[in-house]
C-alpha cells in the first residue's frame, strides 16, 4: 500500500512539474478590477474616493460620481484594497482572489467628522476591534488558503496562533484554547450560531474530524480568544466568527476542488440586479483515505451550503443561509492488527444528520443600523455498538443512542453611530428542544446495570445586551463598556436573569504610532449541555441543580507594529472558572471531557468544580502584500481545576504547559508559492488504567475498552511532540479560468507520538470456574506509537 501511495505520488508530480515547465504563454499577465464604493449607513455611493493596491501605492484609481472604480490590470493573486476619502475613515478590504473570476467589490466606509483633509493612506491588515482591543486575530484568504498541515480546514487553520493547542498527529479538530475544553467555544456565519462546524460531532461538545465549512466561500474569519463581543452568547474559550463571500452581481463563476479527503463544487453568482447567490456542495472520500492507511473506521460525509443576499431597497437588505452535513461512519471489521482490533473493540457506528439555516434583515436608517436574525439548528445523532461487533443478537446490544437536539432563536438588535460613540443594544429568544431515547449497558458499583430511557426537554430561554464604544478625537484612545444577561426556565435559579450579568470592558491607547497597550476583562456565561440537562434517572430529571457555568477572564497585552508589515506582541491572560458541572460516577469536571467521538454530559452532575487557567503568549506576524506571510506564536500556561472549593488543584486534561507554532508561506515568481509550519506542544497529562477493574469479563463486555483508575487523575504526563509540514502551490491563470495545483505533507519527520499503552482483552477467561462477576479476562497491553507521513495532492479549477 506504501508503495501505490509512492507511486501516485511520483505521477502526480511529474504531472505538476510537466504543467510548469510547459508552454506558458497563454497565460493571463493581468485582470481588470472592478467594484464601487458606498456610505456604511446612507448606502449612497461616495464619489472621487482613492482605490489603491494595498502593497501597491503608486498603483491606484479614483471613484467616478457613482462611486465606481476599475483597474485594467493587475497581476493575479490575492490582493487587498485600501480606500479613502475626505470625510471618511480609511478602509481597508478583506483579501479577494485576482483571476478571470474576480468577483465585483463592494467597499463600505465609514464617517469620520473629525477628518476634514486628504490624509496619507497606509493599509493595515492587523485589525482589532473597540470592543476587543486583545485576544482577536483576523485571518484572510491567504491563510485560508494556502496554510500547510491545514488543507483549507478552518479548525486546524487557526492553530497556528497563541493559545491554541493540538491533538499530536491526530484525527480530530478538537479546538483547545488557552486550557479550555472543546466544549466552550462557540461558532457565528454571518451573524447566526452555529453549533458545531464539524462532521461527526461529539455530542454536547464541538469536536469531530473535518470541517462542515467549505473554505471556498469564507471571506475571512475572525478568531476571539478572549474579550467576547456582547452579542457573542455562550464562549468561555473562544468564537470563531465567519465572514462569507458574497455572491458575484456581475457574472456567473464556478470553482471544482479535488482535496485531501473530499471533492466539491461551489458556484457565484447573480439572479436578477438586486440578488447574489453562492453555494457549495462537497462529497468525502475520506473512506477510502482512511482504508488505505489502514484504519478500522471509515467516515463518509456530504455537505452543502448556500448564501442568497438581497437588496430589497436602497436601505434594506435580506440574507438567507443553509448550511447542512450527513454522516456515516462505518467500522472496518475486516483490518487486522493490535491497534485495529482495540479500536473496534469500543468505536460505534456513527450516523448524523446536522443543518443551519437562517435570516438575516438589516435595515439602514441614517446613523441608525437594525438587524432582525430568524435561525434553526438541528442535529439527529445515531450511535449503535454490538460487543464485539456482533449484530447477530440483540443480547450483543450494549449502545443504541437516538438522540435529536433543535434550537430556534429570534435576536434583533440596534447600533447607532454617535461620532466618537457608537451604541449597541439588542435582545434573543431561544426554544431549544431535546430528545434521547437510548439503551446503554453500563458497569457501575461493580455490577453490570442497563440504562435504558425516553427523555424529552423543552427550554425557553432570553438574553439582552447593550455596549458601547468610544474612539477619541486623536484616535489615540479606544475603550468599550457592556453587558449581557442571559435566562431560561429550566430551573428557577437559571430563570433569574440577574444572577446572571455578564459585565465586560476594555481599553486600549497608543502609546506611539509603533506602540499600543490593551486590557480587557470580562465575565461570561454558557449553559450547560442539553445532555446533562436532559439527563433522566428513574425517569426524572437528575441535574436540576446545575448552573449556568461562568469563567472570569482578564487579558492584558502591548504590542508593537513596523510599517504596518509587521506586529509583535505579548499577551498574558488569566480565567477563572466557576460552577462547573463535576461527575458524581468518576468525579471528573465535565469540562475535561469531550475529545473523543460518542457524547459528552448524558450523566449525574453537580456544579461544584472550579477551574483556572492563566499564562503568557507571545506573538510576531510578518505581512508582505503579494510575497509573504509568516505568523509565529509561543504560549506558555498552565490549566487546573478542582472539585471544590476544598480540594487540591489537578492538572486539567488541556495542561499542555506550552505550545509553539511558526507558519509562513513565500510567493516565488510564476504564481509558485512554497509553504511550512513547525508545531510543537507540551506533554498532556493522563490517568493510569485500572487493570484489575477492566480485566472483570462483566465491566469489559459493558464498554469495550479499560477502565481509568480515577485515584490517580492526571498523576502522568506524556512527552512533548513537534511536526513539520510542508505544501507547495502552483497557480496557472489563463485567460478565461485559473487552475491549481497543490501537495501538501504532513509530518514530513515522521514524528512519533507515544500516548499510554492500553489493556485489550484476549476474549479469554483465565478463571471460568469462578462466579460470573468475578471471572477474568486475560489482558494484553498493545503499544501505542502513532505518527506517518501523510501526502496530499489537491486540484482546483475556478472559471
Amino acid at each position: 500500500m506504501n508503495a501505490l501511495k509512492i507511486h501516485i505520488l511520483s505521477i502526480l508530480a511529474i504531472l505538476l512539474f510537466a504543467l510548469a515547465a510547459s508552454d506558458v504563454r497563454a497565460q493571463s499577465n493581468s485582470y481588470p478590477v472592478s467594484g464601487r464604493v458606498i456610505d456604511r449607513l446612507s448606502r449612497q455611493p461616495v464619489p472621487y474616493a482613492a482605490v489603491v493596491l494595498a502593497g501597491q501605492e503608486r498603483t491606484g484609481v479614483s471613484t467616478d460620481s457613482l462611486g465606481r472604480f476599475r483597474f485594467e490590470h493587475v497581476r493575479p493573486g490575492i490582493w487587498r484594497l485600501t480606500v479613502s476619502s475626505v470625510g471618511y475613515k480609511s478602509c481597508t478590504t478583506p483579501e479577494y482572489r485576482v483571476s478571470a473570476a474576480t468577483p465585483f467589490i463592494e467597499v463600505e466606509l465609514e464617517e469620520d467628522a473629525t477628518q476634514v483633509e486628504a490624509v496619507t493612506v497606509r493599509p493595515s491588515p492587523f485589525r482589532v476591534t473597540t470592543e476587543s482591543p486583545v485576544s482577536l486575530k483576523v485571518i484572510g484568504m491567504q491563510e485560508i488558503e494556502k496554510s500547510p498541515g491545514s488543507n483549507r480546514d478552518v479548525s486546524r487553520i487557526v492553530r497556528s496562533y497563541p493559545g491554541v493547542s493540538f491533538s499530536p498527529v491526530g484525527y480530530r479538530n478538537d479546538l483547545i484554547v488557552r486550557g479550555g475544553g472543546p466544549s466552550e467555544n462557540k461558532f457565528y456565519m454571518d451573524g447566526i450560531e452555529i453549533p458545531n462546524i464539524n462532521h461527526f460531532a461529539t455530542q454536547g461538545a464541538t469536536g469531530g474530524p473535518v470541517s462542515i465549512v467549505n473554505a471556498d466561500l469564507v471571506r475571512e474569519i475572525s478568531f476571539y480568544t478572549g474579550a467576547f463581543p456582547a452579542d457573542r452568547a455562550g464562549a468561555m474559550s473562544s468564537v470563531l466568527d465567519f465572514q462569507l463571500r458574497d455572491g458575484n452581481p456581475e457574472k456567473q463563476t464556478f470553482k471544482a476542488t479535488l482535496g485531501a479527503s473530499e471533492v466539491g463544487v461551489s458556484g457565484s453568482g447573480h439572479i436578477g440586479r438586486k440578488t447574489t447567490c453562492l453555494f457549495s456542495l462537497r462529497q468525502s472520500y475520506l473512506q477510502l483515505l482512511f482504508k488505505m492507511l489502514g484504519l478500522p473506521f471509515l467516515p463518509n460525509y456530504i455537505d452543502g451550503q448556500v448564501k442568497v443576499k438581497t437588496r430589497l431597497s436602497e436601505r434594506d437588505e435580506l440574507t438567507v443561509l443553509a448550511l447542512a452535513g450527513i454522516d456515516n461512519m462505518k467500522l472496518n471489521v475486516d483490518e487486522e492488527g493490535e491497534n485495529a482490533q482495540y479500536l473496534l473493540s469500543y468505536l460505534p457506528r456513527i450516523q448524523q444528520e446536522t443543518f443551519t439555516v437562517g435570516a438575516s434583515w438589516r435595515h439602514y436608517a441614517g446613523r441608525h443600523v437594525q438587524t432582525v436574525t430568524l435561525s434553526h439548528n438541528y442535529l439527529n445523532n445515531r450511535n449503535l455498538k454490538y460487543r464485539n461487533n456482533d449484530s447477530s443478537s440483540e443480547e450483543n446490544l450494549t449502545l443504541r443512542l437516538r438522540s435529536v437536539e433543535q434550537k430556534s432563536t429570534l435576536r434583533g438588535e440596534n447600533r447607532t453611530y454617535l461620532g466618537c460613540w457608537s451604541v449597541r443594544e439588542g435582545v434573543e429568544l431561544t426554544w431549544s428542544n431535546y430528545t434521547d431515547r437510548s439503551f446503554q449497558r453500563l458497569y457501575v458499583a461493580d455490577r453490570t446495570r442497563y440504562s435504558n430511557y425516553d427523555t424529552r426537554l423543552g427550554i425557553l430561554g432570553w438574553g439582552a445586551f447593550v455596549s458601547a464604544e468610544y474612539i477619541s478625537l486623536n484616535k489615540r484612545l479606544k475603550a468599550s463598556a457592556g453587558l449581557r444577561t442571559d435566562g431560561c426556565d429550566y430551573s428557577g435559579r437559571m430563570a433569574r436573569f440577574w444572577e446572571q450579568l455578564s459585565p465586560r470592558g476594555s481599553i486600549s491607547y497608543a502609546l506611539s504610532d509603533a506602540w499600543s497597550l490593551s486590557a480587557a476583562a470580562g465575565l461570561y456565561y454558557q449553559l450547560p449541555p442539553y445532555t446533562a440537562l436532559g439527563f433522566k434517572q428513574e425517569g426524572a430529571l437528575a441535574n436540576r441543580s446545575l448552573e449556568y457555568m461562568h469563567v472570569a477572564t482578564v487579558s492584558v497585552g502591548v504590542d508593537w507594529r513596523h510599517r504596518d508589515r509587521l506586529i509583535v506582541s505579548l499577551e498574558g491572560f488569566f480565567k477563572r472558572y466557576g460552577e462547573v458541572p463535576l461527575s458524581l460516577a468518576d468525579g471528573i469536571p465535565l469540562a475535561c471531557k469531550g475529545a473523543d467521538y460518542g457524547t459528552v454530559g448524558n450523566e449525574a452532575l453537580v456544579s461544584s468544580a472550579q477551574g483556572r487557567a492563566y499564562g503568557v503568549e507571545a506573538m510576531a506576524r510578518w505581512q508582505i502584500p503579494g510575497r509573504l506571510n509568516v505568523v509565529g506564536s509561543v504560549t506558555l500556561y498552565r490549566s487546573e481545576y478542582r472539585n471544590n472549593v476544598s480540594a487540591p488543584w489537578i492538572a486539567s486534561a488541556w495542561d499542555n504547559r506550552f505550545v509553539v507554532n511558526v507558519s509562513g508561506t513565500y510567493d516565488f515568481p510564476r504564481n509558485w508559492s512554497f509553504g511550512a509550519k513547525l508545531s510543537a506542544v507540551g506533554g498532556a497529562p493522563y490517568t493510569p488504567y485500572d487493570l484489575d477493574k477492566s480485566s472483570l469479563v462483566t465491566a469489559w463486555d459493558a464498554q469495550g475498552r479499560p477502565y481509568y483508575n480515577y485515584d490517580f487523575y492526571n498523576a502522568e504526563r506524556l512527552d512533548a511532540f513537534a511536526q513539520l509540514d510542508v505544501r507547495l502551490d502552483k497557480v496557472f491563470y489563463f485567460k478565461h479560468f485559473m487552475l491549481g495545483f497543490y501537495v501538501d505533507l504532513q509530518n514530513v519527520t515522521v514524528s512519533k507520538f507515544r500516548s499510554p499503552d492500553v489493556w485489550m482483552s484476549t476474549g479469554e477467561i483465565e478463571n471460568p470456574e469462578a462466579p460470573v462477576e468475578q471471572q477474568r479476562y486475560k489482558m494484553k497491553r498493545i503499544e501505542q506509537v502513532s505518527g506517518t507521513l501523510l501526502p496530499t495532492l489537491g486540484l482546483t479549477i475556478e472559471f
